[in-house]
């Protein structure tokens, strides 16, 4: 008897427009096809995430890009379970940036914490605009030693595609870095372009939308790495 497929939600709000939404099935294909497994993934859009219930029967979860999503309540729940329930988590554009809120609000006790997208005037808008905003552009990542990320990519230096405006606000970087929220990879000009837990299995999460590499016939390493940290969770 064959082991039952890996299944991950796609935490987002589906449009056949945004070029990662049409990655996205691409890569988990391509990663399952490559470690020899069977995937099945499930859109869950967050005007209609409003339970943990609706989470349970994922192997892991992946916080896709879209934001602002119609729903941060929605999207914020889920990566607090898979935070909490030690559960497979990648988080890119929209999703890293919604990792950084949700660890923010409910690790750190920052109440107020909130996104400058959809906050512009917060006192504490942990999400700021970029200096220069990434939209269509690559540049090169160096990842940091160690890092679940660097292991993911077998590199220090990687090349990745971005379609975003928002990241970490400098003013809160110190202390939302200072714990287990870690820095793992910036841009050439020292910006943050990646996050991780230390004190979890598989938690990443991504500026940049790795996923786009499946449009061009490569397998994300990121994809790769959330199935496969899946596969040892279920061992």
């Amino acid at each position: 008897m064959s082991p039952r497929p890996i299944r991950i939600a796609l935490v987002g709000d589906h449009d056949p427009l945004i070029t990662a939404h049409q990655a996205l099935p691409l890569a988990l294909q391509r990663a399952a096809d490559e470690i020899g497994t069977q995937v099945e993934y499930q859109w869950l859009a967050t005007e209609h995430l409003h339970d943990a219930e609706q989470l349970e029967g994922f192997d892991g979860l992946w916080c896709v890009p879209g934001s602002p999503y119609r729903n941060a309540a929605g999207a914020l729940l889920a990566i607090r379970l898979a935070r909490e329930q030690q559960r497979p988590f990648l988080g890119t554009c929209g999703g890293f940036q919604h990792a950084v809120l949700e660890y923010a609000r409910n690790v750190l006790g920052w109440t107020n914490a909130e996104h400058g997208e959809t906050a512009p005037q917060a006192e504490r808008a942990v999400l700021s605009l970029l200096s220069c905003a990434l939209v269509e552009t690559r540049d090169r990542i160096q990842l940091r030693p160690g890092s679940l990320i660097a292991r993911a990519y077998a590199s220090l230096s990687i090349e990745e595609g971005y379609r975003c405006r928002y990241g970490v606000n400098p003013d809160f970087a110190g202390p939302l870095l200072s714990s287990t929220l870690r820095p793992s990879g910036h841009d050439q000009a020292g910006q943050l372009r990646a996050v991780e837990l230390d004190d979890h299995p598989f938690f990443v999460a991504t500026l940049f939308q790795p996923e786009r590499a499946a449009l061009a016939g490569h397998t994300p390493p990121l994809a790769r790495a959330l199935l496969q940290a899946c596969q040892e969770l279920r061992r």
